[in-house]
């Protein structure tokens, strides 16, 4: 899952050359405190590129293995030589260790997540942050205050700090930030990599004096912007267990699953309830009882008096062919309740709510159909249930950083449920999907097109990720909300909708009483009317934005960009930036009005011809600097 220009926008203003003091406009020219900024970027789900650690030689190919050879992701070797290149992306399912005959690590620095393929045809294609540093030079951003934290986003949290001690070296990443720049660090992070910053959380707790927790992550992060993130897990994780998930590449999907399925990761974001929690190792730890005994895990009694643990519908359907009652004990011994049918010799649909997915109750269901189960069940008790610093496959608490933006896309088609059946082939064909559920603005759809019952929320996901794990952080937001809903193109405030302190009750979603224009994308903002004090959150919901491309949105660029020049700035009003309308911020955002022959917004911009220039809307260009129209939103 991609991340690419996002965060650029945040640290365009931030981590700009400047005055040590004051933020100011002198002459046309950005300046104050943007030099003590700092930039942490955690990427998503298979964002990090790995190199081959190890000498392969492959038969039947000119390409071989060599240290520091590209492995994720080179599509040549993966077309010329596939199953040398799986071994060396392949661990073990148990163990997790390295393939004997060739192992593979993360890369390092701003390398490792600019380009996954680098190529004149793979590079564009395979891009995730190249363009974001691109960015970066432009506004003269220094190269110390933009830090890449890659992992090897194929191990569970516990081996990530066991084989590689990541959370050690995170955790001096942001003390060398503080060290090296003189101020705390903006944490951006995207889809599985909200996952990894809340375990390191988890962890650090561990790790510092409870009374100097809360004074550390003050001095340390300034805020987080937590982009996509599954707060409930993602149903594709349980696609891509039965299927695999080939990520666009030339190979099939009983490779893709082989491959996928050796990753303990795959299991990282399971859907799971939200009604169920484990108890704290925080309290355990100090109570003496660290590691030594396993989490209590617990669910509220909403869980077994609602459907669907918090979710739109059962997440897996499976139908079993009737065998013989002690042809397959796994499952008769789970489909008590559809007994009757089995009796006649009639297949039998068992359903599985997210809660059943994530405590392996699906799993220990169809052990006797899915070669895999032991492995999936092995792996989600040890890297999950008995992980001692943390049971990620639990719903999330506001993080405890004083400024938390939560972002993500809505209203995209997005599967919510599958059917599946037995294959009668071997792993890892075993499999056919039969139907699947979407959800699409507030409805509820099998793939033929026909309306199915459950509990659809007031909106979509993002394409990837449902809407009610996406929506889980506004769980976070104070009593009461300011809801505002602008366009994400430049706007001149004629269609932006507020509604100021609504009743937020908390585990309720918050739906707006507003219209919208079918030809608009809309932006919309909950935030903070009361919060903790010195603790600020916010939540942001972008139309039709996809998971994957959410990061190369020029609307969200923007509102980062002017959110944070926002808050570093003195003479700011109000805790939010305003809302009122939105003009060009850069040359590029000017362009050639064909219809009125000139350039549009001819309050800010103006034609101007440079040598070089090819078209029209390339002379279009600001009147002014930025600096004079960042001024207007303060």
């Amino acid at each position: 899952m991609r991340a690419n220009l996002h965060i650029a926008t945040i640290l365009v203003v931030l981590l700009m050359h400047g005055k040590l003091h004051n933020t100011s406009v002198d002459g046309g020219e950005l300046s104050g405190d943007y030099s003590k900024l700092s930039g942490i970027i955690i990427p998503g789900f298979a964002s990090t590129q790995l190199r081959a650690w190890s000498f392969l030689d492959c038969p039947y190919s000119p390409l071989d293995f060599n240290p520091l050879d590209l492995v994720w992701l080179d599509t040549t070797k993966l077309l010329s030589a596939v199953n040398c290149w799986l071994k060396c992306m392949l661990l073990d399912p148990y163990n997790q260790t390295d393939h004997p005959e060739c192992k593979s690590r993360p890369d390092s620095g701003l390398s490792a997540i600019t380009e996954l393929d680098p190529g004149y045809i793979t590079g564009p294609l395979s891009s995730v942050w190249k363009d974001w540093v691109k960015w970066c030079i432009e506004f003269g951003i220094e190269p110390n205050a933009i830090i890449a934290v890659p992992y090897d986003w194929r191990l569970s949290p516990s081996m990530l700090e066991e084989r590689d001690l990541y959370f050690h070296r995170l955790k001096l990443t942001f003390e060398t930030a503080l060290k090296l720049r003189g101020g705390p660090s903006i944490v951006f992070a995207h889809s599985l990599g909200n996952h990894v910053f809340r375990y390191f959380l988890e962890w650090l707790k561990l790790e510092i004096a409870p009374k100097h927790y809360n004074q550390w992550l003050d001095e340390h992060i300034h805020a987080y912007f937590a982009v996509g993130a599954p707060l409930l897990g993602a149903i594709e994780t349980v696609k891509a267990t039965f299927f695999g998930n080939t990520f666009g590449l030339p190979v099939s999907e009983g490779t893709a699953r082989l491959m996928f399925n050796s990753f303990a990761s795959s299991l990282w974001m399971m859907p799971f309830s939200k009604y169920c929690r484990a108890d704290n190792s925080y309290c355990r730890h100090f109570a003496g009882g660290f590691r030594k005994g396993h989490h209590t895990y617990h669910c509220e009694e909403k869980e077994f008096h609602l459907n669907y643990s918090g979710w739109p519908t059962n997440i897996v359907n499976i139908e079993i062919p009737f065998r013989g009652f002690d042809s397959y004990p796994s499952v008769t011994e789970l489909a008590q309740t559809n007994l009757s049918s089995m009796e006649c010799g009639l297949p039998t649909q068992l359903s599985f709510s997210a809660r059943e997915i994530s405590d392996g109750t699906l799993f220990k269901a169809i052990e006797d159909y899915e070669s895999d189960s032991k492995r999936l069940l092995y792996q989600l008790k040890k890297s999950y249930h008995d992980d001692p610093v943390l049971n990620p496959l639990t719903p999330w608490d506001r993080p405890p950083i004083k400024n938390v933006f939560c972002i993500y896309g809505i209203d995209s088609r997005t599967e919510v449920g599958y059917y599946f059946a037995p294959s009668g082939k071997s792993y890892p064909d075993n499999w056919i999907t039969t139907d699947i559920i979407y959800e699409l603005e507030g409805s509820l759809y099998s793939r033929s097109g026909n309306l199915v019952e459950g509990n659809p929320g007031a909106a979509s996901g993002d394409d990837t990720v449902p809407y009610n794990s996406l929506s889980l952080c506004k769980n976070w937001l104070g009593p009461k909300v300011n809801i505002t809903r602008a366009p994400q193109s430049e706007h001149d405030g004629s269609d932006v909708q507020v509604d100021l302190n609504v009743e937020h009750q908390h585990e309720d979603d918050i739906v707006p009483n507003m219209t919208r224009s079918p030809r608009v994308k809309y932006i919309t903002y909950y935030e903070d009317s009361e919060s903790i004090l010195g603790r600020r959150t916010a939540v942001w919901e972008l139309d039709k934005a996809n998971h994957r491309n959410i990061v190369r949105s020029p609307a969200l660029m923007r509102e980062l960009w002017l959110q944070m020049w926002h808050d570093i700035h003195p003479s700011a009003k109000s805790k939010f930036v305003t809302k009122a309308k939105r003009g060009p911020l850069r040359d590029e955002d000017c362009y050639w009005d064909y219809g009125k022959a000139r350039c549009s917004w001819p309050d800010y911009c103006e034609y101007r011809y440079l040598f070089g220039d090819v078209h029209l809307g390339q002379s279009c260009r600001l009147k002014n600097s930025s600096a004079d129209a960042l001024l207007n939103y303060l």
